[in-house]
């Protein structure tokens, strides 16, 4: 790793083509987040040709269902979920332009390639760090499905949001690497 890089949201190819597996980032814009019942919903919206709730071109999506905020707060704890569980809705996202999700845990080897023809990279962020991630969400608000209380899907601006490339562009993946890196052939 060659210090933190910094993603400016929405995403374009140069900035992808600069990532590798293990990099750290740090993401400042627009980000929106999904979790399994919006993700269900997109892909029902998709399917019937109908339009998204927001443009996907260059988007990230950020697998987290946020708790309310305390007071004076923005945003409550907003840790990752975990990301297999939008693995059936992910190909479809990806081929309408979204270039980035952020959640935590390994993917199918199906999504893996799907990422990669798609020009897209996956993220990691902290699982169990949901109150320090959200420090860095200075503006959120629901943008649609509402009625999925944190499960609805918010736009947020964040500023400096921490995060890994685990599966980048050129197939890495830092979960295999960083197993490699500690066995003993």
């Amino acid at each position: 790793m060659n210090g933190v890089k910094r993603l400016s949201a929405p995403l374009n190819e140069k900035q992808l083509l600069n990532l590798r597996a293990g990099d750290e980032v740090s993401i400042y814009g627009v980000i929106y987040t999904a979790r399994d019942a919006a993700h269900k919903r997109i892909y029902e919206i998709i399917k019937n040709g109908d339009k998204m709730p927001f443009d996907p071109e260059g988007q990230i999506i950020y697998y987290v269902g946020p708790t309310p905020p305390r007071p004076g707060r923005v945003i409550g704890s907003a840790g990752p979920t975990t990301s297999c569980r939008m693995d059936k809705y992910t190909p479809l996202l990806l081929e309408k332009g979204i270039k980035a999700v952020i959640g935590k845990g390994k993917r199918s080897e199906e999504i893996k390639k799907s990422f990669i023809e798609n020009g897209a990279v996956y993220l990691v962020a902290l699982g169990g760090a949901g109150a320090l991630l959200s420090r860095h969400i200075v503006r959120a608000e629901v943008i649609a499905f509402e009625d999925l209380g944190p499960e609805a899907i918010y736009k947020m601006e964040v500023e400096g949001f921490p995060a890994f490339v685990c599966y980048d562009l050129y197939g890495r993946d830092l979960f295999e690497e960083g197993i490699k890196k500690y066995r003993k052939e």
